[in-house]
């Protein structure tokens, strides 16, 4: 089981009536919470913060609050540990004036964030040796395109803070509502500002050992929550594909893929005998067909003991007559085709 992806909320869109739906909120979801966005700064703003961090307390959410120092004196208090009673908050991010000493003293009395792009060994080993609760480094996210971090970088920064004793945050971007002024997402890396956040979040914590991933932006899909937590819950990859006429009763079956799958296609464990036992026996048809990277294929009769087997293509390969093409991946979820690691499970999923 992986953590349960995050979300973000800003208060400009809690005043147009949008925040995360019940379906991010099940199970105790953390929620990213700037404070310090002067845009969204009013009159009302201390009384708007309370009440919506008490509709996300009520949802069941815990709020990790982003502030700088002087952000309690905004809402009339004099301290951290003020602000987090008042607003209900689970921790906080600490952003900008803390000195190491004043986190350090913060993670004795509350969970907290610190700015994985600025903390260093020493800093890390005062802080961890006063805290009594979890500190997490949390990588900025980015709105600019060009400006998110590489992926050697995100690779390498994120093993350091490990070996620091540090677990690690990062964001990937909506795919809907997407925060202003630039409205072109808000990942951590570069590589997924265009991707499905499920595609990013599975990323994050595959392929760069990152502990939790929330979405940076204020709108995602309720079937982009539900891939995300199908596979925080599961540790199951839904794919989203079109499969051809004929063959939907492979649409939300669990397969495996193979332990010795070679790294240019996936073997599913279970396909050859879910065809025997439901008396398939799959004809040579459309073999002409070339095997293009999301190709999804069985072997047909031509190939004998193998018929029946179900494979994804990772990397073209040329057509065979005793293959068939019976589908391909949504193209914005090809990258996943990369996350299904041998032993790990997936499901094909019909794109709506």
């Amino acid at each position: 089981m992986h953590n349960l992806p995050g979300y973000s909320v800003y208060l400009a869109e809690y005043r147009n009536g949008r925040i995360p739906s019940a379906e991010c909120s099940a199970g105790g979801a953390p929620v990213f919470l700037s404070l310090h966005i002067r845009e969204e700064y009013s009159d009302t703003y201390e009384q708007e913060v309370v009440e919506l961090c008490r509709r996300l307390n009520d949802a069941g959410m815990k709020i990790v609050a982003d502030i700088e120092k002087d952000t309690p004196s905004r809402f009339g208090v004099e301290s951290v540990a003020a602000l987090v009673k008042k607003l209900h908050l689970y921790g906080v991010r600490l952003d900008c004036g803390f000195s190491r000493e004043e986190i350090a003293k913060l993670a004795e009395e509350m969970p907290v964030a610190i700015n994985a792009s600025t903390v260093n060994a020493e800093d890390a080993k005062v802080i961890l040796s006063h805290a009594v609760y979890p500190v997490v480094a949390m990588h900025n996210f980015y709105p600019r395109p060009e400006t998110g971090l590489d992926e050697e970088y995100l690779k390498e920064s994120t093993a350091a803070l490990h070996s620091l004793g540090l677990k690690t945050a990062a964001f990937v971007a909506g795919d809907m509502t997407r925060r202003g002024p630039i409205h072109e997402g808000l990942p951590t890396l570069e590589a997924h500002r265009f991707l499905p956040p499920s595609v990013g979040y599975i990323d994050l914590l595959e392929r760069y050992g990152i502990d939790t991933a929330f979405v940076g932006d204020p709108g995602v899909s309720e079937k982009e929550v539900r891939r995300m937590r199908t596979f925080a819950v599961s540790d199951v990859i839904e794919v989203p594909c079109v499969l051809k006429t004929g063959y939907e009763d492979y649409y939300d079956r669990m397969f495996t893929c193979r332990i010795d799958s070679p790294s240019w296609l996936v073997r599913a464990v279970e396909s050859r005998a879910y065809a025997g036992t439901s008396g398939r026996v799959e004809p040579a048809h459309e073999t002409v067909e070339r095997r293009v990277r999301g190709s999804i294929t069985l072997d047909n009769e031509k190939y004998l003991r193998y018929c029946g087997e179900l494979q994804l293509i990772r990397k073209d390969l040329p057509a065979d007559e005793r293959v068939n093409v019976i589908g391909h991946v949504e193209k914005e979820y090809l990258d996943l085709l990369d996350l299904i690691e041998r032993g790990h499970r997936f499901v094909l999923k019909r794109e709506s």
